[in-house]
């Protein structure tokens, strides 16, 4: 009995073992615990890379632009009508994309084909890798649905390949179109998931840059995914004939950057209350992050997009010369004068810029994170409590000698102390 005693009063001042009431009775005496201040074991990396590469970046970029796609295809589909055939179609046609080329680079990056078939075999709620293996899954086979039974809708005439192959009961006038339409509300929702959990897979990680900001993480690759997909979609209407549509695009693709761009500009300085931005300051891939992914990839679309709705607002089209104008928006004149020519090539420059920008904004996040796990002091930093306020330490603070605010006595009165060796 004496010798428990004397354990749980020894245990009682040691400072580690003190440590767990720390944060109970720093916020009750209005203070908090210290900073992390020790050195690094000789500035070894505590955290091992992720083996995460190109690869992995294009997986990320292709998931959202096509579910994207397919999100902004079944609302056309459901809203437009016959208005938005164009916008359907292609949007369906993209999604398609990531169906083709999306297995193959996950396990190229798995290095083993089984591993794919493996994560088909369990289904654990807590893990955004095995979730987005059947998100990946649901929306390769809806999108597949709607695709198919979209394209032989348009070719079910008499003699046609829908005829054909169609089953008896979709011959029916409008009963392909309406599959179509039914495998197209699973697809989308399933491509809203391709869109946001890549973002989740990435933040539950150890990694201090994916894991410091997740919450704006997700909206920055929302936005970037809706951006991207509006954009894509933008000119391929354009290319169809279809201005109208790739006009309400350019809007959807202007709001979705500015998101993008907001939430950019936030989870930077994000980064830098946490201490973590000095991956992105200090390498190659925070030149990327500013100049392609901040400035190209939205800062430049906004300007397109603001000068072309100028342009179109600043010459209405007539009642006199509306067909005129109309033929000129559909078909750009030689020398490139009209508005409606200046208008496009304004549209089409933005929507390229969007789609360079979006790529460059998963490379640059998915390279700068790899480079953070090796900065051990990145770890470091963010691995620790939170004040009472709810900030993180100061980084000047990281490196001085190692004092804790401990409490001995179990009384709620801290003390400055050493830590044990």
């Amino acid at each position: 009995m004496e010798g428990e005693q004397h354990q749980q009063q020894r245990n009682a001042r040691d400072p580690r073992a003190a440590y767990g009431r720390i944060r109970e009775a720093g916020h009750a005496a209005g203070a908090a615990p210290g900073p992390y201040t020790g050195e690094t074991y000789y500035g070894r990396p505590v955290l091992k890379p992720s083996p995460f590469d190109w690869k992995v970046s294009l997986y990320i970029y292709l998931a959202g632009l096509s579910g994207s796609s397919q999100v902004l295809a079944t609302v056309a589909d459901l809203a437009g009508g016959e208005r938005s055939r164009t916008v359907v179609r292609n949007g369906r046609h993209i999604a398609l994309i990531v169906v083709a080329l999306g297995p193959p680079l996950l396990i190229i990056d798995l290095h083993t084909p089984q591993r794919f078939y493996n994560m088909l075999r369990i289904f654990r709620r807590t893990s955004p890798m095995s979730i987005g293996t059947y998100v990946l899954s649901g929306f390769s086979l809806f999108s597949v649905v709607a695709a198919a039974a979209d394209f032989l809708a348009e070719r079910s005439g008499p003699g046609q390949i829908g005829a054909k192959l169609l089953p008896a009961p979709l011959r029916r006038p409008g009963a392909a179109r309406t599959l179509a339409t039914a495998a197209g509300i699973p697809a989308a929702l399933f491509g809203a998931g391709m869109s946001t959990y890549t973002a989740a897979l990435l933040a539950a990680t150890s990694t201090p840059l994916w894991s410091a900001a997740p919450r704006l993480l997700g909206v920055r690759f929302a936005g970037s995914a809706v951006a991207t997909a509006a954009a894509a979609l933008s000119l391929s209407a354009r290319i169809d004939g279809a201005p109208e549509s790739a006009d309400t695009l350019d809007t959807v693709a202007a709001a979705a950057t500015a998101v993008d761009l907001v939430a950019s500009v936030a989870a930077d300085r994000e980064y830098e209350a946490e201490g973590v931005d000095g991956a992105l300051r200090e390498t190659k891939w925070g030149a990327m992050h500013t100049v392609g992914a901040l400035a190209t990839g939205a800062v430049l679309p906004l300007a397109c997009y603001a000068l072309a709705k100028g342009q179109a607002a600043a010459t209405p089209p007539s009642g006199r010369n509306r067909e005129r104008d109309e033929s000129r928006r559909r078909r750009p004149s030689r020398g490139g004068n009209g508005s409606g020519s200046s208008s496009a090539a304004l549209s089409v420059l933005a929507s390229l810029a969007v789609l360079a920008g979006g790529l460059m904004t998963r490379h640059s996040t998915l390279s700068a994170g790899n480079v953070s796990a090796k900065r051990p002091r990145d770890y470091f930093r963010q691995a620790q409590p939170r004040l009472a306020d709810g900030s993180r330490p100061a980084p000047e603070r990281i490196g001085a000698t190692p004092r804790y605010d401990v409490d001995p006595g179990g009384d709620g009165r801290l003390k400055r102390t050493r830590m044990p060796a």
